[in-house]
């Protein structure tokens, strides 16, 4: 249809809306051109064809750590958010038209999976943001460099190459890599710089870094560890007590991971290996010095030179003090003296004892206490077979329960002694191999054997009646000795007398004289007696000579006529 020459006011702005597509000529949410008009007051006045201009911040025409380049006529890209606001301006926005500029370009580098140029510009929690063309990413902590950077300021605004780990337009989110960059870059140099390496070689480096497993040295270019446990022959807590951070040193390459590109460096290879004449040098029997440098549950450590350290086994540190840590006998540092016992050259291991060069207490104890001697001391433990006595020379000796105290049961006589309680008693046995002393306190008691009565005694016996003189009366039963000077034995309270009401000790009275049967003999050859046996065995004898069992005689027919017999 034919416009009118002279269009009204209506039709003019009919022609304007259709010209801009819409009631807001279609600006709103749309990157447009515009022309700058002004700028003043920190602000460029910006026309972008609308019915009035819009103001924006200069700071938005700004690189990061740079001015404003800007000038009047100079035509650019902005953002319309709003055709009018409250005051009748246009609401532009230049950050907005980068953002979405950029966001476009963004977009298509991530599918590619190609770098792109940032800027650090900020600090925030847990990293950096970064400006990409007007889009703002986030830089984790962890992303910026292949080791943690104590200083970002030498790396803030300045452009320099990213990797896009992930985007989401939606919410605005980007996350870069810086550190992904740097890891690409390195590999490329370590793959053309370990070719020019090989094992064995010795090289030099300068330690860039320590940590408690090792350091790690720079080759020219490419890192390799140099672990603590090769750094020296001698024990190293640390590898700060060698080498400091900036040191240069000369390596060799120990091995080297083609595929990994690992490569692991050591410095004791380049020393003489101490363990290659330490056969000959420490032979087995030797005693050697050395000095504490680790102890353990299982034993301690004792370095005879740098580079050689024994072994001294729990088992192996004291003659008397068992089950008791390594720590309460010797002191990290400590210097010591020790035996060597065994050299395994093939597993670079030697063992040592710290007992063998002391004097063995249990053969000083022998030496000083033979078999027979009477010794003293405290009760320190009693268990359910015995007591365990602290002798001289800080050895202990056991006494059984048998061997407590005559006339009663172990088990009663365990009861007789406290811990803590002073003991004398006699030694039975000494096994300086096997670091046992039987003690017998018994023995010591009133009425024990002697020589002589040991010899009477062999001369008795079991079965054989004897007369025998009461030395004590107890509530168990009788202390007595056969003949004059014979043996002395004891009589238990249940072998008094066939009957309960003979059966009491009271009834009975030292020096008092009886007959008695000999019923058998202890570990300690010792005989026992019994008035109830020979009762009984005379009561058979009477039965066998004077009675049958048809006979019709009573039993006190035939004992009666049995003694009248006896006594004639």
């Amino acid at each position: 249809m034919a416009t009118s020459p002279n269009p009204s006011r209506d039709d003019f702005a009919a022609m304007l809306d259709e010209s801009l597509g819409g009631a807001d000529g279609g600006f709103e949410g749309r990157v447009v051109k515009g022309t700058v008009t002004a700028i003043d007051n920190d602000h460029a006045t910006i026309d972008v064809g609308l019915k009035s201009e819009g103001r924006v911040p200069l700071r938005e025409f700004a690189s990061p750590g740079k001015p404003a380049d800007l000038s009047v006529g100079d035509e650019v890209e902005v953002f319309v958010d709003r055709v009018e606001n409250v005051n009748g301006e246009a609401m532009l926005s230049r950050d907005r038209a980068r953002r979405e500029a950029a966001w476009d370009v963004l977009e298509g580098e991530f599918e590619q999976e190609n770098r792109v140029d940032g800027t650090i510009f900020g600090r925030v929690k847990g990293g950096f943001t970064v400006d990409l063309g007007g889009a703002v990413a986030f830089l984790p902590g962890s992303q910026v460099d292949v080791r943690p950077v104590r200083d970002v300021g030498p790396l803030m605004d300045i452009v320099q190459p990213f990797v896009i780990l992930k985007m989401d337009r939606k919410r605005g989110n980007i996350v870069v890599s810086r550190r992904a960059i740097l890891e690409e870059t390195r590999a490329e140099q370590r793959s053309g710089l370990i070719q020019n390496l090989a094992e064995n070689q010795v090289i030099e480096g300068v330690v860039k870094n320590i940590t408690d497993y090792g350091a790690f040295v720079d080759l020219g270019g490419i890192d390799g560890l140099l672990h603590v446990t090769d750094i020296s022959y001698k024990r190293i807590n640390h590898p700060s007590e060698v080498i400091n951070i900036g040191d240069t040193v000369k390596v060799q390459i120990v091995r080297i991971n083609r595929e990994t590109q690992r490569i692991s460096l050591g410095m004791k290879q380049l020393e003489t290996d101490p363990w290659d004449e330490a056969v000959a040098k420490y032979p087995v029997g030797a005693k050697l010095n050395g000095s504490v440098t680790n102890i353990t549950e299982y034993g301690a450590f004792i370095e005879l030179e740098p580079g050689i350290e024994g072994l001294v086994h729990v088992s192996e540190m004291s003659w008397t003090k068992k089950n008791v840590h390594p720590g309460k006998i010797v002191s990290t540092s400590q210097e010591v003296e020790v035996v060597v016992l065994e050299v395994d050259l093939e597993k670079r291991r030697i063992s040592l004892g710290l007992k063998q060069a002391q004097d063995n207490p249990w053969g000083s104890f022998e030496e000083k206490y033979p078999v027979g001697s009477t010794v003293e001391g405290e009760v320190k433990n009693a268990t359910e077979f015995g007591l365990f006595v602290g002798l001289e020379g800080d050895v202990d000796g056991m006494v059984h329960m048998s061997d407590i105290a005559w006339g009663i049961s172990g088990e009663d006589a365990l009861h007789l002694h406290r811990k803590g309680e002073t003991v004398k008693a006699i030694v039975l046995d000494i096994d300086s191999d096997k670091e046992r002393i039987s003690l017998g306190i018994k023995q010591l008691e009133k009425g024990a054997p002697t020589a002589a009565g040991a010899a009477s005694a062999n001369g008795l016996k079991k079965g054989s009646t004897v007369t025998v003189t009461i030395l004590e009366v107890r509530d168990g039963g009788l202390e007595v000795q056969a003949g004059d000077d014979g043996a002395t034995g004891f009589i238990k309270r249940s072998d008094l007398g066939r009957d309960r009401d003979e059966q009491r000790p009271d009834r009975f009275q030292v020096g008092q004289k009886m007959d008695a049967l000999v019923s058998g003999f202890d570990r300690s050859k010792k005989p026992n007696f019994s008035i109830k046996a020979l009762q009984l065995a005379e009561e058979k004898q009477a039965v066998e000579q004077y009675g049958s069992s048809d006979s019709g005689a009573s039993l006190g027919d035939i004992l009666g006529e049995a003694l009248k017999k006896k006594d004639s």
